[in-house]
């Protein structure tokens, strides 16, 4: 894991220790998770701080049928053949400086059915998202995808039929959007629980690829990214098989009947019962 890791965190108050302090103040301790995906954890968190621990289920976000904002992308991804786009976004705290903005990367791609979408914030360095592309990307990206740096409906084009991956920051909300979808899944953590997302969804799951690092740092290239889009989205890839594999699993957990309801009423008795 590299410096920008889960210590990081706004303010003089670490991530880490943040958390720690409510765990060790609190009465009870509530996740928003299943016992199926997070199991080992909260018992350990459970032990350790000798408390009870209740779990909400995975709270997973209604479906979003239609979108009101003034630019409608789901048009434009109505062009391209099916599972064929890159969705890349993340969220709206993300300044990636302007080297790794840049390492992304997915753009060069030597794949003439990819085409891509990324909605990302400019980078640390530059004012605006055209100053920080890289020389000659408008030539090279010609009618195969958008750069966009302002609001776009992320839930909405996620389950649209021709989005294949999603290039993620690993943001609980994103991942919980994505889960309930089909596309597959490249994992780029930043900071904070970020990376502890990423580790649970690419490591324990196995339901997506996190983009290697370099150890000292902690920065990624363009070959990682395009190495980890090309696993998942590549038929052939072995590797590739068995995680799109566990991801199609995982959804079909996810949106089992009754297992929110479950969870919410197992909730409410606990807390009942702790009162």
């Amino acid at each position: 894991m590299g410096k920008n890791s889960s210590n990081s965190g706004s303010g003089s108050v670490s991530f880490t220790q943040r958390l720690l302090l409510a765990f060790q103040d609190g009465d009870a301790i509530a996740f928003k998770t299943t016992r199926e995906i997070e199991g080992p954890y909260y018992e350990f968190v459970e032990h350790k701080f000798k408390k009870p621990v209740v779990l909400a289920g995975p709270v997973l976000p209604e479906p979003i049928e239609s979108s009101n904002t003034e630019e409608n992308w789901s048009k434009w991804l109505e062009k391209f053949q099916e599972k064929t786009v890159i969705l890349c976004a993340f969220g709206s705290e993300c300044n990636l400086k302007k080297d790794q903005f840049q390492e992304l990367g997915f753009w060069d791609l030597n794949l003439l059915v990819i085409r891509f979408f990324a909605a990302l914030k400019p980078p640390i360095e530059a004012e605006t998202i055209e100053e920080a592309l890289p020389e000659g990307f408008k030539e090279r990206t010609q009618g195969k995808g958008i750069v966009h740096s302002g609001w776009a409906e992320q839930q909405l084009m996620l389950s649209h039929p021709s989005v294949g991956c999603f290039v993620t920051h690993c943001g609980g909300n994103s991942l919980s959007e994505v889960m309930i979808n089909e596309c597959q899944l490249v994992l780029v953590p930043n900071f904070g629980d970020q990376f502890i997302n990423s580790r649970l969804f690419g490591g324990d799951l196995k339901a997506g690829v996190e983009v290697e690092r370099n150890e000292e740092n902690g920065s990624f290239t363009k070959d990682g990214v395009c190495k980890a889009i090309k696993m998942v989205m590549n038929d052939e890839s072995e590797e590739g098989c068995k995680i799109r594999a566990n991801r199609a699993k995982w959804r079909e957990f996810l949106l089992s009947k009754g297992l929110e309801d479950s969870y919410i009423d197992a909730l409410v008795h606990k807390l009942q019962c702790l009162l």
